[in-house]
Parts: C-alpha cells; sequence; structure tokens
C-alpha cells in the first residue's frame, strides 16, 4: 500500500496538486491520510476539500477546519489568522462545512495514532521539541503518532529526543511521534510543499520535499484584503 501522509494544506490547491502529482509518480495512491487544517490561510479552501474526498482517505480534525465552520471559536487566533478563517467561512459550500464539522479529533490506522496537534490535546498543541513531544507519548497506545500543526517536518523517538525527518526510514518498535511538515504553508524556512509517503509492505517513511507555483497562490490571495498579509510568507517559508 502506497499511503499519502500530508498535514495542513491550508486551502493552498497548487501545492495540494503538486504534492499528488509527485506522489502518483512515486505508483498508485491507495489511500491519502490528512492530518488536518485541511482550508484556511488559502484562497481555494473548499476546492482543497473537494480534492481530497476525491481520494480514498481519512482526515482528522485541524483547529482552521473546525474554526471556520463555527464548531471553535478564533478567541486564541492571531488576528490574521482569525481573518483568514472568517474569510474561510464565507467561501466554503454548506456541504464543506458539514464535511469539516464532522471530521474526528483522532484515527488509528496501521498501528498509526493521527491527530492535529498531539495526542494530548489534538487540536491546539504543538509539538516543536521534545519536551513538548514527551508528555504526549503515554497518551497514545499504537506504536506511531502522526501529527500536523506546526508545519515543520519531525521526528520524536521515545525516550531519545527528536530529529529532522530523515529522507526515508523503516519503522522497528521504537516508538515514535512523526511529522510530515506542512503542504500549503511550511515553515521551517523552505518554503516547498512537505509531505511523507507510508509503505506498508516495507514498513518505511519516505519524505519529501515538491516545488510549486507560488507565485500563482499569492497573485490569488492579493485579490482578497483578508489574505493579502499571509501572501509574502509563502515565499519565505516562515
Amino acid at each position: 500500500m502506497l499511503c499519502v501522509v500530508l498535514a495542513d494544506i491550508h486551502g493552498n490547491l497548487e501545492a495540494f496538486e503538486a504534492v499528488i502529482k509527485h506522489a502518483e509518480a512515486q505508483g498508485d495512491i491507495d489511500y491519502i491520510w490528512c492530518l488536518g487544517d485541511i482550508v484556511g490561510y488559502g484562497p481555494d479552501p473548499g476546492l482543497c476539500v473537494q480534492m481530497l474526498r476525491s481520494y480514498p482517505h481519512v482526515a482528522v480534525a485541524g483547529n482552521h477546519d473546525w474554526a471556520a465552520t463555527g464548531k471553535l471559536s478564533t478567541d486564541d487566533f492571531n488576528p490574521d489568522a482569525a481573518a483568514a478563517v472568517r474569510w474561510t467561512g464565507q467561501h466554503i459550500s454548506e456541504d464543506d462545512i458539514l464535511y469539516l464539522q464532522n471530521l474526528p479529533l483522532q484515527v488509528v490506522r496501521e498501528g498509526f495514532t493521527l491527530v492535529h496537534g498531539s495526542p494530548r490535546y489534538p487540536v491546539w498543541e504543538y509539538l516543536f521539541s521534545f519536551p513538548d513531544a514527551r508528555y504526549s507519548f503515554p497518551m497514545f497506545h499504537t506504536s506511531y503518532c502522526l501529527v500536523g500543526h506546526t508545519h515543520v517536518p519531525i521526528l520524536f523517538r521515545e525516550g531519545v529526543g527528536a530529529e529532522s525527518f530523515p529522507d526515508t526510514f523503516s519503522l522497528g518498535e521504537e516508538r515514535l511521534i512523526i511529522n510530515p511538515g506542512g503542504v500549503g504553508q511550511p515553515r521551517d524556512g523552505d518554503p516547498r510543499a512537505s509531505y511523507a509517503i507510508y509503505y506498508n509492505d516495507s514498513c518505511t517513511l519516505s519524505h519529501h520535499r515538491v516545488p510549486y507555483d507560488i507565485e500563482r497562490t499569492q497573485n490569488k490571495m492579493v485579490k482578497h484584503p483578508l489574505l493579502l498579509k499571509l501572501s509574502a510568507r509563502l515565499g519565505l517559508g516562515v
């Protein structure tokens, strides 16, 4: 099975399309595991939801997904994110809203626990460092946990520490928390879309960076005042 593991599409259709095209070049996609924040920030939230739903997939709720539907308050969002959430809510269909509202906080597949932020606080907690991540290991019971939310690819090894996501690595008995990075708005200084592929026949994960037409996405965003301030960061990967 070839499973695309991705997070934080954030309404960026060009980045999402580039990732899917790259993944399809590796083999037939059997499944997509989406770790939340399908919408928010980007100019094509509805099209991203529809594209994800056109593939066999499972998805969990991100904070932007629920906030855009009114299911989660924006009180803890920064002003730019809150503005983007309001805009997103006005540019998705009723069917999209129902889909996003009904996303679960957690899903278990193939020995992986899937959440957006962390298994401890699925919608909100950011796992940037090992001191943060170590408290999450007792909160899931599978061998591995997949997270998003930070938009930074990283790997946490239980009882060991954190490291950059390797290009390819084999899964063993060691418990791991794994973040594939962000598709639609990377924040590790590399503007290319970030995602991973899981091959269950070999029990391996591979990490990929994919260039996409950032300028096209930015040109869409500058047409909307609530998204204008967010467009510049795409080219910087921050």
